[in-house]
This record gives structure tokens, sequence and C-alpha cells, in this order.
């Protein structure tokens, strides 16, 4: 006797479960442990350089070529390697025929067809070394400042400008090439007022 299966019925993949859970291991690993180096290597090297150049040289200019050798050499790997691998971004400049300058921000999107899931593992490591070693140059910068050390002014100054330029850059490819990021946040803070004021409303 045969049964009469229901039109209802859906065909599953007997390997959905498992390209589920094979997904979600490879999201939390790092698939490119090489970029994840470098992506932090030449900037923390540069702040290392800056804090201990005094120590292991006397000369000024030694440690100032060797900083801006490093900060180039981040600022290049961060904008055309790392972004790209780690995080599906990338920004750059272009002229076009008329001689006009664009700037174009990319983000790949992670719901087309064979695109690669993001790691959350990289993607840690990506954003937490674009923001934090530029604050800690905005910090160096004050210091400078404020300790009259002005010799270290334009070192510290280079990598404020190189570090900070990624960091607009890739936040701009995050947020959209359209979208304005003062709007942006003037929005972002009325919802939160509105949402203070609402529920401050609600208690009383």
């Amino acid at each position: 006797m045969m049964r009469q299966i229901s039109d209802d019925t859906e065909d599953v993949s007997l390997f959905d479960a498992e390209d589920e859970e094979t997904r979600k291991v490879r999201k939390k690993k790092i698939r490119h442990p090489l970029a994840s180096f470098f992506h932090l290597f030449f900037r923390v090297s540069a702040i290392l350089v800056y804090l201990l150049c005094g120590i292991f040289s006397s000369s000024f200019i030694a440690c100032m070529v060797a900083i801006i050798l490093l900060l180039s050499c981040d600022f290049w790997t961060v904008k055309n390697i790392t972004g790209r691998l780690m995080v599906g971004l990338r920004w750059w400049n272009q002229v076009d025929d008329d001689g006009k300058s664009h700037w174009v921000f990319e983000a790949r999107q992670s719901s087309a067809k064979g695109a690669k899931v993001a790691s959350s593992a990289e993607s840690r490591i990506f954003w937490l070394g674009l923001v934090v070693c530029p604050i800690i140059w905005v910090v160096f910068a004050f210091s400078t400042l404020f300790s009259f050390n002005i010799k270290w002014l334009a070192v510290v100054v280079m990598g404020v400008v190189l570090q900070g330029a990624n960091l607009y850059g890739y936040v701009r490819c995050k947020v959209g090439n359209k979208t304005n990021l003062k709007s942006m946040a003037t929005n972002y803070l009325g919802r939160q007022l509105f949402r203070q004021a609402a529920s401050t409303e609600n208690e009383s």
C-alpha cells in the first residue's frame, strides 16, 4: 500500500544543517592570518618605535624616518589589502576623463551569490586596530603640544592624518557612500533623546 505525499511538503537538503554549522565555524575562524597580522603589525610597530626610540637610539632623524616608513606601509596595506580581505570593504580615489576627482567607497554584499561570509574574528581585529590606533596618535598629538616637544609634531600629525584617513574611508564604506555622517549622528542623537523622553513620560 502506497502513501500519498502531500503537495505541501518541500525538499530539504540533508546537508543544510551541516552547511550551516560549517558556515558558523568558518565565521569564527581567522581565514586570513597573514593579513590580520600585518593589519596590526605596521601600526603597532610605529607606536612602539615612537615610544621607545629615545631608549634605543639618540638619532631623531633615524627614528622619524623609521616611523614614517612604518606609517606609510600601514596606510598602503590597510587601504589596499586588509580591508578588502578581512571585511570586504575598499575605498579609493579616481579621476574621470574631465579631470574631476571622485572618491569611491565600496562594500561587498554578503547576500550576493558566491560571496564569502566575513569572519567575525577578523572583523573585530580589523575595526579594533582601525579605531584604537588613531586615537592613540591623537593622544600623542596633545601630549606633544602640552610638553612643547615641537620636533615630534610633524611625525605625530602624519600618524593622525594617515591612520585617520583610513578610518574615515572605511567608516564611509560601512555606512554607505551616500550617507552623510553628520546627519547620521544627528539622527542617532535625536532617536536617543526621543526614547529617553518617552521612557520618562511612561514612568510619570
